[in-house]
Protein backbone atom coordinates (compact mmCIF):
# COMPACT_ATOMS: atom_id res chain seq x y z
CA UNK A 1 0.00 0.00 0.00
CA UNK A 2 2.86 2.39 0.86
CA UNK A 3 4.60 1.58 -2.41
CA UNK A 4 1.44 2.25 -4.44
CA UNK A 5 0.88 5.54 -2.63
CA UNK A 6 4.48 6.53 -3.39
CA UNK A 7 3.94 5.77 -7.08
CA UNK A 8 0.75 7.85 -7.07
CA UNK A 9 2.54 10.80 -5.45
CA UNK A 10 5.45 10.56 -7.86
CA UNK A 11 3.07 10.57 -10.83
CA UNK A 12 1.64 13.94 -9.79
CA UNK A 13 4.99 15.64 -10.34
CA UNK A 14 5.61 17.03 -13.79
CA UNK A 15 9.00 16.51 -15.41
CA UNK A 16 11.18 18.54 -17.76
CA UNK A 17 11.27 15.75 -20.34
CA UNK A 18 8.41 17.16 -22.40
CA UNK A 19 8.07 16.92 -26.16
CA UNK A 20 9.87 19.96 -27.66
CA UNK A 21 7.24 20.20 -30.41
CA UNK A 22 4.69 21.06 -27.72
CA UNK A 23 6.86 23.44 -25.69
CA UNK A 24 5.71 26.59 -27.59
CA UNK A 25 2.08 25.59 -27.05
CA UNK A 26 2.62 25.21 -23.31
CA UNK A 27 4.46 28.54 -23.18
CA UNK A 28 1.52 30.23 -24.91
CA UNK A 29 -0.96 28.85 -22.41
CA UNK A 30 1.26 29.72 -19.44
CA UNK A 31 1.48 33.30 -20.67
CA UNK A 32 -2.23 33.81 -19.97
CA UNK A 33 -2.90 31.22 -17.22
CA UNK A 34 -0.51 31.67 -14.30
CA UNK A 35 0.33 29.05 -11.70
CA UNK A 36 -1.70 26.22 -13.26
CA UNK A 37 0.99 24.15 -14.95
CA UNK A 38 -0.70 20.80 -14.34
CA UNK A 39 -4.06 22.00 -15.67
CA UNK A 40 -2.28 23.16 -18.82
CA UNK A 41 -0.56 19.78 -19.16
CA UNK A 42 -3.93 18.05 -18.88
CA UNK A 43 -5.36 20.27 -21.62
CA UNK A 44 -2.47 19.47 -23.96
CA UNK A 45 -2.82 15.74 -23.26
CA UNK A 46 -6.53 15.99 -24.08
CA UNK A 47 -5.74 17.75 -27.35
CA UNK A 48 -3.27 14.99 -28.28
CA UNK A 49 -5.80 12.30 -27.34
CA UNK A 50 -8.60 13.97 -29.29
CA UNK A 51 -10.81 14.18 -26.21
CA UNK A 52 -13.03 16.78 -24.59
CA UNK A 53 -12.58 18.59 -21.29
CA UNK A 54 -15.04 19.50 -18.55
CA UNK A 55 -13.79 22.28 -16.28
CA UNK A 56 -15.80 22.61 -13.08
CA UNK A 57 -15.11 25.67 -10.98
CA UNK A 58 -16.47 28.95 -9.74
CA UNK A 59 -16.76 31.84 -12.24
CA UNK A 60 -13.77 34.05 -12.95
CA UNK A 61 -10.79 31.73 -12.50
CA UNK A 62 -9.67 31.54 -16.15
CA UNK A 63 -11.71 28.70 -17.68
CA UNK A 64 -12.83 30.65 -20.75
CA UNK A 65 -9.43 32.30 -21.17
CA UNK A 66 -7.71 28.90 -21.25
CA UNK A 67 -10.06 27.67 -23.99
CA UNK A 68 -9.54 30.78 -26.11
CA UNK A 69 -5.76 30.65 -25.68
CA UNK A 70 -5.66 27.02 -26.82
CA UNK A 71 -7.73 27.80 -29.92
CA UNK A 72 -5.56 30.77 -30.87
CA UNK A 73 -2.38 28.76 -30.31
CA UNK A 74 -3.30 26.11 -32.88
CA UNK A 75 -4.98 28.49 -35.35
CA UNK A 76 -8.27 26.65 -34.86
CA UNK A 77 -11.79 27.64 -35.80
CA UNK A 78 -13.25 28.62 -32.44
CA UNK A 79 -16.88 28.98 -31.43
CA UNK A 80 -18.43 29.83 -28.09
CA UNK A 81 -21.94 28.97 -26.91
CA UNK A 82 -23.35 30.54 -23.78
CA UNK A 83 -25.60 27.84 -22.36
CA UNK A 84 -28.85 29.19 -20.90
CA UNK A 85 -32.12 27.53 -19.82
CA UNK A 86 -33.85 28.56 -23.06
CA UNK A 87 -31.09 27.26 -25.39
CA UNK A 88 -32.35 24.71 -27.94
CA UNK A 89 -30.49 21.83 -29.67
CA UNK A 90 -30.88 23.64 -33.00
CA UNK A 91 -28.94 26.57 -31.55
CA UNK A 92 -25.98 24.19 -31.25
CA UNK A 93 -26.32 21.92 -34.27
CA UNK A 94 -27.97 24.21 -36.81
CA UNK A 95 -31.19 23.87 -38.77
CA UNK A 96 -32.76 24.06 -42.23
CA UNK A 97 -34.56 27.25 -43.21
CA UNK A 98 -37.11 27.48 -45.98
CA UNK A 99 -36.29 29.80 -48.87
CA UNK A 100 -39.57 31.05 -50.39
CA UNK A 101 -37.82 32.20 -53.57
CA UNK A 102 -36.18 28.90 -54.49
CA UNK A 103 -38.86 26.83 -52.81
CA UNK A 104 -36.43 24.56 -50.95
CA UNK A 105 -34.73 24.27 -47.57
CA UNK A 106 -31.14 25.30 -46.97
CA UNK A 107 -29.13 23.93 -44.06
CA UNK A 108 -27.33 26.48 -41.92
CA UNK A 109 -24.69 24.77 -39.73
CA UNK A 110 -24.59 25.68 -36.05
CA UNK A 111 -21.55 26.59 -33.94
CA UNK A 112 -20.72 22.91 -33.35
CA UNK A 113 -19.08 22.86 -36.79
CA UNK A 114 -15.71 24.10 -35.60
CA UNK A 115 -12.43 22.79 -34.19
CA UNK A 116 -12.76 23.96 -30.60
CA UNK A 117 -16.19 24.54 -29.13
CA UNK A 118 -16.44 26.34 -25.81
CA UNK A 119 -19.66 25.25 -24.11
CA UNK A 120 -19.77 27.93 -21.44
CA UNK A 121 -21.73 27.08 -18.28
CA UNK A 122 -23.03 23.88 -19.87
CA UNK A 123 -25.02 22.93 -16.80
CA UNK A 124 -27.28 25.98 -17.12
CA UNK A 125 -29.03 24.39 -20.12
CA UNK A 126 -31.64 21.64 -19.90
CA UNK A 127 -30.54 17.98 -20.20
CA UNK A 128 -32.27 17.83 -23.61
CA UNK A 129 -30.03 20.61 -24.92
CA UNK A 130 -26.93 19.18 -23.25
CA UNK A 131 -27.51 15.87 -25.02
CA UNK A 132 -27.22 17.59 -28.42
CA UNK A 133 -23.45 17.30 -27.98
CA UNK A 134 -23.36 13.54 -27.27
CA UNK A 135 -22.95 12.35 -30.85
CA UNK A 136 -20.51 15.13 -31.71
CA UNK A 137 -18.26 14.29 -28.77
CA UNK A 138 -18.36 10.53 -29.29
CA UNK A 139 -18.43 10.11 -33.07
CA UNK A 140 -17.14 13.40 -34.44
CA UNK A 141 -20.33 13.92 -36.42
CA UNK A 142 -23.78 15.41 -36.07
CA UNK A 143 -27.05 13.92 -37.31
CA UNK A 144 -29.51 16.67 -38.16
CA UNK A 145 -32.94 16.00 -39.65
CA UNK A 146 -31.85 12.47 -40.55
CA UNK A 147 -28.66 13.47 -42.35
CA UNK A 148 -25.15 12.96 -41.01
CA UNK A 149 -22.63 15.75 -41.16
CA UNK A 150 -18.95 15.12 -40.34
CA UNK A 151 -17.28 17.61 -38.03
CA UNK A 152 -13.89 19.22 -38.70
CA UNK A 153 -10.77 17.55 -37.35
CA UNK A 154 -9.48 18.08 -34.79
CA UNK A 155 -12.70 18.60 -32.85
CA UNK A 156 -12.73 19.30 -29.13
CA UNK A 157 -15.38 20.45 -26.68
CA UNK A 158 -14.19 22.48 -23.73
CA UNK A 159 -17.16 22.77 -21.40
CA UNK A 160 -17.27 24.85 -18.25
CA UNK A 161 -19.72 24.33 -15.45
CA UNK A 162 -20.50 26.04 -12.20
CA UNK A 163 -20.69 23.93 -9.05
CA UNK A 164 -24.09 22.27 -8.81
CA UNK A 165 -25.03 24.15 -5.66
CA UNK A 166 -25.11 27.40 -7.65
CA UNK A 167 -28.63 28.65 -8.40
CA UNK A 168 -30.09 27.82 -11.81
CA UNK A 169 -27.99 24.79 -12.76
CA UNK A 170 -28.88 21.27 -13.94
CA UNK A 171 -26.83 18.15 -13.16
CA UNK A 172 -25.07 16.67 -16.19
CA UNK A 173 -26.47 13.22 -17.09
CA UNK A 174 -24.13 10.24 -16.60
CA UNK A 175 -24.05 9.62 -20.37
CA UNK A 176 -22.90 13.19 -20.93
CA UNK A 177 -20.19 13.01 -18.26
CA UNK A 178 -18.88 9.75 -19.73
CA UNK A 179 -18.14 11.52 -23.04
CA UNK A 180 -15.66 13.89 -21.45
CA UNK A 181 -12.12 12.58 -21.45
CA UNK A 182 -11.20 14.49 -18.29
CA UNK A 183 -12.80 16.62 -15.64
CA UNK A 184 -10.67 19.15 -13.81
CA UNK A 185 -10.89 22.21 -11.60
CA UNK A 186 -8.79 25.35 -11.98
CA UNK A 187 -9.00 26.59 -8.39
CA UNK A 188 -8.19 30.03 -7.06
CA UNK A 189 -4.63 31.30 -7.64
CA UNK A 190 -2.21 31.86 -4.79
CA UNK A 191 -1.62 35.39 -3.45
CA UNK A 192 1.67 35.77 -5.36
CA UNK A 193 0.18 34.48 -8.61
CA UNK A 194 -2.86 36.73 -8.33
CA UNK A 195 -0.61 39.77 -7.89
CA UNK A 196 1.22 38.76 -11.08
CA UNK A 197 -2.14 38.45 -12.86
CA UNK A 198 -3.12 41.97 -11.82
CA UNK A 199 0.20 43.33 -13.09
CA UNK A 200 -0.05 41.53 -16.43
CA UNK A 201 -3.54 42.93 -17.07
CA UNK A 202 -2.66 46.51 -16.11
CA UNK A 203 -1.96 47.77 -19.66
CA UNK A 204 -3.06 45.03 -22.08
CA UNK A 205 -4.91 41.75 -22.31
CA UNK A 206 -2.31 38.90 -22.50
CA UNK A 207 -4.70 36.84 -24.64
CA UNK A 208 -4.42 39.40 -27.47
CA UNK A 209 -0.69 38.71 -27.76
CA UNK A 210 -1.16 34.98 -28.41
CA UNK A 211 0.06 33.89 -31.85
CA UNK A 212 -0.43 30.45 -33.46
CA UNK A 213 2.44 28.05 -32.80
CA UNK A 214 0.88 24.99 -34.46
CA UNK A 215 -1.27 24.57 -37.55
CA UNK A 216 -4.25 22.22 -37.68
CA UNK A 217 -2.46 19.72 -39.92
CA UNK A 218 0.40 19.59 -37.41
CA UNK A 219 -2.11 18.92 -34.62
CA UNK A 220 -3.67 16.09 -36.64
CA UNK A 221 -0.22 14.57 -37.20
CA UNK A 222 0.62 14.86 -33.49
CA UNK A 223 -2.62 13.09 -32.65
CA UNK A 224 -1.80 10.26 -35.07
CA UNK A 225 1.66 9.85 -33.57
CA UNK A 226 0.28 9.88 -30.01
CA UNK A 227 -2.25 7.18 -30.93
CA UNK A 228 0.59 4.94 -32.11
CA UNK A 229 2.52 5.03 -28.83
CA UNK A 230 3.18 1.48 -27.62
CA UNK A 231 1.27 0.14 -24.63
CA UNK A 232 2.39 -3.14 -23.09
CA UNK A 233 -0.18 -5.81 -22.24
CA UNK A 234 0.75 -5.40 -18.58
CA UNK A 235 -0.39 -1.76 -18.67
CA UNK A 236 -3.61 -2.74 -20.41
CA UNK A 237 -4.28 -5.35 -17.73
CA UNK A 238 -3.56 -2.73 -15.06
CA UNK A 239 -6.15 -0.34 -16.55
CA UNK A 240 -8.76 -3.09 -16.78
CA UNK A 241 -8.04 -4.20 -13.22
CA UNK A 242 -8.66 -0.67 -11.97
CA UNK A 243 -11.97 -0.51 -13.84
CA UNK A 244 -13.11 -3.90 -12.53
CA UNK A 245 -12.20 -2.89 -8.98
CA UNK A 246 -14.56 0.11 -9.26
CA UNK A 247 -17.36 -2.19 -10.43
CA UNK A 248 -16.91 -4.46 -7.37
CA UNK A 249 -16.61 -1.69 -4.77
CA UNK A 250 -19.69 -1.56 -2.51
CA UNK A 251 -19.24 2.19 -2.07
CA UNK A 252 -20.15 2.65 -5.73
CA UNK A 253 -23.48 2.26 -7.43
CA UNK A 254 -21.88 2.52 -10.87
CA UNK A 255 -18.29 1.66 -11.78
CA UNK A 256 -16.09 2.71 -14.68
CA UNK A 257 -17.51 1.75 -18.08
CA UNK A 258 -15.61 0.21 -20.99
CA UNK A 259 -15.57 3.66 -22.54
CA UNK A 260 -13.72 4.76 -19.42
CA UNK A 261 -10.97 2.18 -19.95
CA UNK A 262 -10.68 3.24 -23.59
CA UNK A 263 -10.41 6.87 -22.55
CA UNK A 264 -7.78 6.09 -19.92
CA UNK A 265 -5.64 4.07 -22.34
CA UNK A 266 -5.94 6.74 -25.06
CA UNK A 267 -4.97 9.54 -22.71
CA UNK A 268 -2.08 7.48 -21.26
CA UNK A 269 -0.63 7.16 -24.77
CA UNK A 270 -1.04 10.91 -25.25
CA UNK A 271 0.66 11.64 -21.95
CA UNK A 272 3.57 9.37 -22.84
CA UNK A 273 3.95 11.20 -26.15
CA UNK A 274 3.80 14.54 -24.34
CA UNK A 275 6.59 13.24 -22.09
CA UNK A 276 8.70 12.45 -25.17
CA UNK A 277 8.31 8.66 -24.96
CA UNK A 278 7.13 6.12 -27.52
CA UNK A 279 5.83 3.75 -24.83
CA UNK A 280 3.48 4.01 -21.86
CA UNK A 281 4.63 3.51 -18.27
CA UNK A 282 2.46 3.02 -15.14
CA UNK A 283 3.08 6.62 -14.06
CA UNK A 284 1.18 7.81 -17.14
CA UNK A 285 -1.88 5.93 -15.94
CA UNK A 286 -1.43 7.04 -12.33
CA UNK A 287 -1.05 10.69 -13.37
CA UNK A 288 -4.37 10.54 -15.22
CA UNK A 289 -6.69 8.44 -13.05
CA UNK A 290 -7.86 11.34 -10.88
CA UNK A 291 -8.83 13.30 -14.00
CA UNK A 292 -10.27 10.52 -16.17
CA UNK A 293 -12.16 8.25 -13.75
CA UNK A 294 -13.96 10.10 -10.88
CA UNK A 295 -16.67 11.64 -13.08
CA UNK A 296 -17.46 8.21 -14.55
CA UNK A 297 -18.48 6.58 -11.27
CA UNK A 298 -21.64 7.00 -9.24
CA UNK A 299 -21.44 6.83 -5.47
CA UNK A 300 -23.86 4.73 -3.45
CA UNK A 301 -26.10 6.69 -1.12
CA UNK A 302 -24.19 5.66 2.01
CA UNK A 303 -20.90 6.90 0.55
CA UNK A 304 -22.50 10.17 -0.57
CA UNK A 305 -23.94 10.86 2.86
CA UNK A 306 -20.62 10.09 4.54
CA UNK A 307 -18.98 12.97 2.68
CA UNK A 308 -16.62 10.77 0.67
CA UNK A 309 -15.77 12.11 -2.79
CA UNK A 310 -15.44 10.14 -6.01
CA UNK A 311 -11.82 11.21 -6.31
CA UNK A 312 -11.02 9.87 -2.83
CA UNK A 313 -12.57 6.50 -3.71
CA UNK A 314 -10.65 6.27 -6.99
CA UNK A 315 -7.39 7.13 -5.19
CA UNK A 316 -8.12 4.47 -2.56
CA UNK A 317 -8.93 1.81 -5.17
CA UNK A 318 -5.83 2.56 -7.26
CA UNK A 319 -3.67 2.54 -4.12
CA UNK A 320 -4.70 -1.08 -3.41
CA UNK A 321 -3.83 -2.40 -6.87
CA UNK A 322 -0.31 -3.60 -7.57
CA UNK A 323 1.54 -1.34 -9.97
CA UNK A 324 3.04 -3.32 -12.88
CA UNK A 325 6.81 -3.28 -13.24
Amino acid sequence: MVRQAHHLEQSRRTTNMENPLLAPLKENLQSVIYGKSECIDVMIVCLLAGGSVLIEDVPGVGKTTLAKALAKSIDAKFRRIQFTPDLLPADILGSSIYNPISGDFKFYPGPVFCNILLADEINRASPRTQSALLEAMNENQATIEGKRYPLPKPFMVIATENPIEFHGTYPLPEAQLDRFLVRLAMGYPSVEVEIDILKSHAHAEPLEKIQPVLQLEQVRELQREAANVHMDDGILEYIVEIAHATRRDNRLQLGVSTRGTLMLSRSARARAYFQKRDFVIPDDVLWLVSYVLPHRILLASKARHSGTTARQIVTDIVGRIKVPV
